[in-house]
């Protein structure tokens, strides 16, 4: 059987496809007060759970994230980093504060993303073991941003907190590091563009400027 036989995509599905990567936004205004029904919830969960990894390692973990006294220490940990992010960034901190970095407050759901300790998968990350589990977790991360923008949900990745006092909060075993708090839920509109480009931070390079032939191009990467 071909593969144009094999469960094919007809023009509507495919364009559908393509619609959901190009609306896709790293969400920060959420609906507050809102609550996702589980029937859709494990819609979202299930679509992340079939993401590629390398090894079939599936190296991704997910906390819900339910009681309102942890959600808050929490929102204390990133405001922390972020205002270490703000000294950090010197001439441009004043702006960085004026950025909305995270919607964890007002999100419907909110769900750590966690890098279990590692189970030791050598098939396809002998030379870059850690990478590869990064990699794999990414990939469902993204899963999760597509699916939820198809379900009409905003999706936020925050990666603004101090690792080891995150793990300490979520009583994470030894080995185990978050990667991110995915702040999900409705939204009275999404971004028209990726948000930092609407706020002027940092505007989106052309793929012609990212794409080389055979070998690295130092006049491309402006260097």
């Amino acid at each position: 059987m071909s593969a144009d036989a094999q469960h094919p995509f007809d023009e509507t599905e495919r364009n559908a496809v393509y619609r959901a990567i190009a609306l896709r936004r790293d969400t920060r205004h959420f609906k507050p007060g809102q609550v996702l029904p589980e029937d859709q919830l494990q819609r979202l969960l299930e679509a992340m759970h079939q993401a590629p990894s390398v090894g079939l390692m599936q190296p991704w973990r997910l906390l819900r994230i339910s009681a309102e006294g942890l959600r808050a220490q929490i929102v204390s940990v990133v405001e922390a980093e972020r205002q270490a992010t703000a000294a950090a960034l010197g001439a441009r901190s004043d702006e960085f504060l004026r950025l909305k970095v995270e919607g964890l407050r007002d999100c419907a759901e909110l769900l750590a993303i966690v890098l279990p300790p590692d189970d030791g998968t050598v098939f396809g990350r002998r030379s870059m073991p850690r990478e590869m589990a990064i990699a794999s977790l990414g990939c469902a991360v993204q899963n999760l941003w597509l699916a939820a923008r198809a379900e009409n949900l905003g999706l936020g990745w925050v990666s603004m907190f101090e690792p080891r006092q995150l793990a300490a909060l979520l009583r994470l075993p030894e080995g185990a590091q978050p990667l991110g708090l995915l702040s999900l839920g409705p939204v009275d509109s999404f971004y028209e563009a990726p948000m930092l480009e609407l706020e002027d931070w940092r505007q989106r390079r052309p793929l012609d400027e990212l794409l080389m032939n055979d070998s690295w191009s130092e006049q491309k990467d402006g260097n």
